[in-house]
């Protein structure tokens, strides 16, 4: 059977936070850093792709992971 829901592709504080062990001032910061780095708005959001590029992590594992959850 199909998977019922699309891929997840934004990253959240709390995934953060799941992923890193940070807490949830840290993992807003991080996330603010990459928006910096990559000229983003305030606003706008971090993907998955982006934020494993940023902190070296595979995407694959990063992914499985978060399914887990």
């Amino acid at each position: 059977m199909g998977r019922l829901f699309p891929e997840r592709i934004v990253i959240y504080p709390r995934d953060v936070e799941i992923l890193m062990g940070k807490c949830d001032r840290s993992s807003r910061e991080l996330l603010r850093q990459i928006k910096a780095v990559l000229g983003k708005p305030r606003n706008a959001v971090v993907t998955l792709r982006e934020f494993c590029y940023f902190t070296g992590m595979d995407e694959e594992e990063v992914r499985e992971e978060l399914r887990r959850r």
